[in-house]
């Protein structure tokens, strides 16, 4: 396949349904979502079983949507995300492209989740050179990354223990705050003193590009029971544990940078789109003078956009006939390999 390739991409990992069309000549030519927030946010998380019957729902006519507003384009392949994610979530995903392309007669490629992240800030009209350091933060994952091309990632560190999306939703849940946390408690925050509360910046004074956010999280809760139950008080404490993370990832960023000797920043993932964060780096950016890239707001979290791209990026390695519908909860970032040369 060469560059006009055209490929719909299909997300469905998590609490997400999304599906998407990438022209290899024109960009990104549709794109739809629908959140699953008011199906979990009863039961303050993401239930799994709910989760896949309802990408079950509402996958088909998404990718009905985003096929005729790209005006029922010629496809060349379809993307799906093989995971990382929530098994029964991602098999829907994959059901539904193993199908398509045995009765289109197109070739299945399986996505993944997080190298949709690590590049989706090429979707941008201004997009990174390779090199570039990422840091991706989400619900999930948090993670700093040289990326020397599609394909060709080495990971330099990644939390012990909760990812900063973690922390974000388990502070907001001791905070009393509603699901999604990490919105809540950014939303919380602006009203508070960042510094109200000296909380730990974990594991910056250690060597090293790893993190460490289970203490910071302590130390939430010790300053919760100590604090009087009103709204200010509880404000002072989302402001202030959003800017000892914000300084923490800053620090690290601004290390592997150094180490690395790479002038290029690249933040993806849901967190990404956190204000408090945006703006420390890109004042840390002013004043090292490296260049910072984000995705835009509605490419931070999961999306099909993302994995229609790398579906395109990775065009040369989606093989014809039937292919089987695959799905892995667990998928180390670094056993990916780059895309098949152009024959």
């Amino acid at each position: 396949m060469q560059r006009q390739a055209i490929i719909l991409g299909i997300e469905s990992s998590c609490d997400e349904s999304a599906a998407a069309v990438y022209d290899g000549e024109r960009g990104l030519i549709a794109h739809a979502l629908h959140s699953q927030v008011a199906l979990h946010a009863d039961y303050g998380g993401v239930v799994p079983e709910l989760a896949s019957r309802d990408h079950i729902r509402k996958l088909t006519p998404l990718i009905e949507r985003v096929l005729a507003e790209a005006g029922q384009p010629a496809l060349t392949g379809i993307a799906y995300t093989r995971g990382p994610g929530l098994v029964g979530a991602l098999l829907v995903g994959a059901s539904i492209a193993a199908g398509l392309g045995m009765s289109r007669g197109l070739p299945v490629l399986g996505v993944h989740h997080m190298e949709g992240h690590l590049l989706s800030p090429l979707l941008e009209p201004a997009p990174p050179a390779f090199p570039f350091v990422a840091l991706l933060v989400s619900g999930g994952h948090t993670l700093l990354v040289r990326v020397d091309g599609v394909g060709r990632y080495t990971p330099l560190g990644q939390s012990l223990d909760d990812a900063v999306g973690e922390a974000f939703d388990k502070s907001a849940k001791m905070l009393g705050l509603g699901y999604p946390g990490g919105p809540a408690l950014a939303r919380l925050a602006e009203s508070g003193c960042a510094d109200a509360h000296d909380f730990p910046r974990p594991m910056v004074r250690r060597p090293g590009l790893d993190f460490s956010f289970s203490g910071l999280k302590t130390a939430v809760m010790l300053a919760i029971k100590a604090a009087p139950d009103t709204t200010a008080a509880r404000a002072d404490i989302a402001a202030s544990f959003e800017q000892a993370v914000a300084d923490t990832l800053v620090a690290k960023c601004a290390r592997a940078l150094d180490q690395t000797g790479i002038g290029r920043l690249v933040v993806a993932g849901g967190v990404g789109a956190n204000r408090r964060l945006r703006a420390a780096l890109e004042s840390r950016a002013a004043r090292d003078g490296f260049d910072l890239y984000f995705p835009r707001a509605e490419f931070c979290t999961d999306n099909a956009a993302m994995i229609a791209l790398v579906g395109w990026l990775r065009r040369t390695d989606m093989a014809p006939g039937i292919a089987p519908a695959e799905a892995v909860a667990r998928w180390p970032l670094a056993e990916l390999t780059p895309p098949a040369a152009v024959s």
